[in-house]
């Protein structure tokens, strides 16, 4: 099944184009958007693909005008796509009270509970629908697929890579949320999403996930960057702990704390760059 896609925005940028494209999607019930960065290479053969999973209060929009990513994407030969962070206008009471819950808040999970159950399916739509709806649509080298995240969406990017281990090769992240399980932020989303059996959140952990990883293992330790000065990092992201897993379970982890940044599109745009060179060694080393 596929969606068909109706273009929002073509705009040339350095040697390739900035599109925003909307689908009807028939996994979250609703319509949705996405930016994406095709480079003119692209026009001519199969190019890697980086999927990049935004954070909280995020639209398709936010990584697209604030990163830089263009320049990037051109120089290094990626079609670069970004989904929204959840779905939007389906009217269900409570979506829009918080800023850390609902709209722009769906953390990459799948509802179990009531109401939210039906449109609240943002991992099978990332990683089933959206995730064959670029396949489907766009030059991509099946073979060279990376995801990456900044905060929930790094939590997103990481928790896709354990369970999906066959669709993407790479993955890195921006100040993830490394522990839902601890994190205030997302208790409070999973209470709602998924009920009170944590057993059934420990499915989307990280640091839980990273346990009972049985695929590839990558070719150099994940990529992870935090800021230190980040106001989040302590109480809500846990960068620590995810090291700690990792090393518990010998699953290879670079954790690097950059002095002085915090948790802005600054601190984007200063290293993406580090992440797209981290995704292309891991693309050097295809299997």
């Amino acid at each position: 099944m596929s969606s068909e896609l109706t273009l929002e925005q073509s705009t040339k940028s350095f040697d390739g184009y900035q599109y925003v494209y909307s689908h009807d999607s028939y996994t979250v019930d609703c319509n949705m958007k996405f930016g994406i960065y095709v480079p003119s290479i692209a026009d001519k053969e199969c190019v890697p693909l980086l999927i990049f999973l935004s954070g909280l209060t995020c639209t398709e929009q936010n990584f697209i005008t604030k990163s830089g990513v263009q320049r990037l994407a051109s120089k290094y030969g990626f079609i670069v796509a970004n989904p929204d962070t959840s779905p939007r206008n389906c009217n269900i009471e409570g979506e829009n009270d918080q800023w850390n819950f609902g709209e722009g808040a769906g953390y990459y999970i799948d509802a179990t509970e009531g109401k939210w159950s039906e449109n609240y399916q943002m991992f099978s739509y990332i990683n089933d629908e959206f995730y064959e709806l670029i396949l489907s649509n766009f030059n991509v080298d099946i073979d060279r697929i990376g995801i990456l995240g900044h905060s929930m969406g790094g939590h997103g990017a990481l928790i896709s890579f354990f369970k999906r281990p066959s669709q993407y090769k790479s993955v890195s992240a921006l100040a993830p949320i490394c522990n839902v399980t601890k994190c205030e932020w997302t208790r409070n989303a999973f209470m709602k999403f998924l009920g009170q059996d944590e057993n059934l959140w420990k499915e989307y952990d990280a640091c839980e996930l990273v346990n009972s990883y049985s695929g590839p293992i990558p070719y150099a330790p994940i990529l992870i960057d935090q800021g230190s000065d980040d106001k989040y990092k302590e109480d809500y992201l846990f960068p620590n702990v995810f090291l700690d897993a990792c090393t518990k379970a010998s699953f290879p982890i670079h954790l690097r704390e950059q002095i002085g940044y915090d948790h802005s599109y600054y601190f984007i745009m200063t290293f993406l760059e580090d992440h797209f060179k981290y995704h292309k060694n891991e693309f050097e080393h295809s299997d």
